[in-house]
C-alpha cells in the first residue's frame, strides 16, 4: 500500500484497483476488436491469404527474419490493428518489382530492414548451412529490399537495435499521420 501511495503522490494519478486490469490492453479498443485483429494477423502471416489484404490495416514487408511476425502480432494484440506480413524473396528483390498481390495495397505497406551483420547472426542461429545466412546473400537481400522500398516510396524502419514495441510505435505514428 505504501508503494502505491508514493506512486500516486509522485505521478499525481489515483490508482484504480481493479482485478484483471492491464494498461497495455486499453490502447487497442475492445477485446473483441483485438481478438478479431489477432485472428486476421495469424491467418495472414508470411504471405498467406493475400486475397484478404483489402481488409488489412497494414501490410508489413521485408526479408526473412527482420521481425515482421512479432511486430504484426504486437500491433494486433495491443492496438487492435489487423496486419498481414509478406516476405520479400529473391524473385521480387532481384526484379525490383512489387509482387502483384501487393501492387494495389501500396498505401498499406510498411517495410522492415536490418543491418546485414545482425541479419546474418540471426539467420546463422536458425539455419547455418546454405546461402540463407551467407554474407553475400544477406547483403544483397538488404540492399535490394531497401532499394525496392525507396523505389515505391514505402516507409520503412531499421529493426537492428530497437524493440518490437518501438517498431510498433513508429509504425502507428506513421499510420495515423498518413491516415492509411
Amino acid at each position: 500500500k505504501q508503494t502505491i501511495d508514493h506512486i500516486e503522490t509522485a505521478t499525481k494519478f489515483k490508482s484504480v484497483p481493479s482485478m484483471g486490469l492491464d494498461y497495455r490492453f486499453g490502447e487497442g479498443g475492445s477485446y473483441e476488436k483485438r481478438i478479431t485483429a489477432m485472428d486476421f494477423t495469424i491467418s495472414s502471416d508470411d504471405g498467406h491469404n493475400v486475397e484478404r489484404y483489402s481488409k488489412a490495416d497494414i501490410i508489413i514487408v521485408g526479408v526473412s527474419r527482420t521481425g515482421k511476425t512479432p511486430v504484426s502480432i504486437y500491433l494486433a494484440l495491443i492496438n487492435g490493428l489487423s496486419g498481414a506480413n509478406y516476405p520479400l524473396v529473391d524473385l521480387e528483390l532481384e526484379s525490383q518489382q512489387l509482387p502483384n498481390s501487393l501492387q494495389r495495397f501500396k498505401s498499406k505497406l510498411f517495410g522492415l530492414t536490418i543491418t546485414p551483420k545482425r541479419l546474418q547472426e540471426i539467420r546463422e542461429k536458425r539455419r547455418s548451412t546454405g546461402k540463407y545466412a551467407s554474407p553475400h546473400q544477406v547483403q544483397a537481400e538488404i540492399r535490394y529490399s531497401e532499394s525496392l522500398f525507396n523505389k515505391y516510396s514505402i516507409p520503412y524502419i531499421d529493426t537492428t537495435s530497437i524493440s518490437v514495441e518501438e517498431i510498433a510505435t513508429s509504425i502507428r505514428t506513421r499510420l495515423f499521420n498518413n491516415a492509411i
